[in-house]
C-alpha cells in the first residue's frame, strides 16, 4: 500500500465529501506539473519493462468513476509509454447471458493479470455494489454480502503476488455537467454520449452513497482505494502515475540473472 493524501485508510472513518475534487496538491497549474508527469511516465515504462522480464509479480489497476470521470483518458495518458505486450485493458460492460449464469466474480477472475503483466480494469467487479445497488437490480441482502466476497477475492489475488491499486476518479457534479456539455457540442465526442447518462446523473446522490460505502468497506491493506481529485485531468494523471510508480518501486523489481556461462557464448 502506498501512502497518499487520497488514500482511503483501511478501518478508519471515511467521508467521500471530505475529499476535494479540484485539488492540485503542490502544483500551481498544468505547466507546473508537466515535467513531474513526464518523469513519472518515463519511470513507469522502465519499471514495467522489468516487471515483464522478471515475471514474478502482477499488477491490477482498477478504475471507477461516474460518467465522464476520465477512465478512458487516464488509461490513454498514464499508460501511453508502456509496452503493449505487458499490459491488458478490460472494459466491463453489461454482463452477457453466460456471465449472468455464473457468480458475479466469474468474469472478473478470467481477466485478472498474469505474472509479469499490468492489468487495467475500466469499471470492474465494483459495478456489482454500485450500479446493481443503485438500480436495484439485485436485493439489498445480495449486494451487502458482496463486500466481503470482494475483499476475500482481492486478498487471494494479493497472496498470489498481485499488487492491487484501485482509483476512484473523484469528479464534482459541476465538472460532470461541463464535460457532458462538451460531449454534446463537439461532433468528435458525440459518440461518447448516451441519453442514459442523463438518467444516471439524476441518481448522483445515490451513487455517491454507494461509492462511499464501497470505498470504505473495501479499502484494505492488500487492495487500497484512492479517491483521486479528477476535476483537473492533468492532476489526475499525476496522482495515478505517481501512485503506480511508487507501488512498483516497493516491489524491488530486477531483471532475471543471465544464463550461466553466457560470457562464453559467441554470435557467429
Amino acid at each position: 500500500m502506498v501512502d497518499s493524501p487520497y488514500l482511503v485508510r483501511p478501518g478508519k472513518k471515511f467521508k467521500l465529501s471530505d475529499f476535494k475534487t479540484d485539488d492540485t496538491g503542490k502544483f500551481k497549474d498544468r505547466k507546473d506539473a508537466a515535467e513531474a508527469i513526464r518523469r513519472n511516465l518515463k519511470k513507469l515504462a522502465k519499471l514495467q519493462d522489468v516487471l515483464y522480464a522478471q515475471g514474478k509479480h502482477a499488477v491490477l489497476i482498477v478504475l471507477q468513476a461516474m460518467d465522464g470521470g476520465g477512465k478512458d483518458g487516464t488509461i490513454k495518458h498514464v499508460f501511453s509509454g508502456v509496452n503493449p505486450q505487458g499490459c491488458t485493458v478490460t472494459s466491463f460492460k453489461q454482463p452477457t447471458h453466460l456471465e449472468l449464469a455464473h457468480d458475479f466474480l466469474w468474469r472478473i477472475h478470467q481477466a485478472t493479470p498474469a505474472k509479469g503483466m499490468i492489468g487495467i480494469f475500466n469499471r470492474s467487479h465494483y459495478e456489482s455494489v454500485l450500479v446493481e445497488r443503485v438500480k436495484e437490480l439485485v436485493p439489498e441482502k445480495v449486494w451487502r454480502r458482496r463486500y466481503d466476497a470482494i475483499n476475500d477475492f482481492e486478498k487471494m489475488l494479493a497472496e498470489e503476488s498481485t499488487t492491487i491499486l484501485k482509483f476512484y476518479l473523484n469528479m464534482s457534479w459541476e465538472e460532470q455537467k461541463r464535460r457532458m456539455e462538451r460531449r454534446l457540442s463537439d461532433p468528435r465526442k458525440n459518440w461518447k454520449f448516451s441519453p442514459d447518462d442523463l438518467k444516471e446523473r439524476k441518481r448522483w446522490d445515490d451513487y455517491m452513497e454507494a461509492y462511499q460505502d464501497a470505498l470504505h468497506r473495501c479499502s484494505t491493506e492488500w487492495g487500497p482505494w484512492y479517491a483521486v481529485p479528477a476535476d483537473h485531468k492533468w492532476y489526475r494523471n499525476w496522482v495515478v502515475s505517481d501512485t503506480i510508480v511508487r507501488a512498483l518501486q516497493k516491489l524491488n523489481l530486477h531483471y532475471p540473472p543471465p544464463l550461466k556461462g553466457i560470457e562464453k557464448l559467441k554470435v557467429t
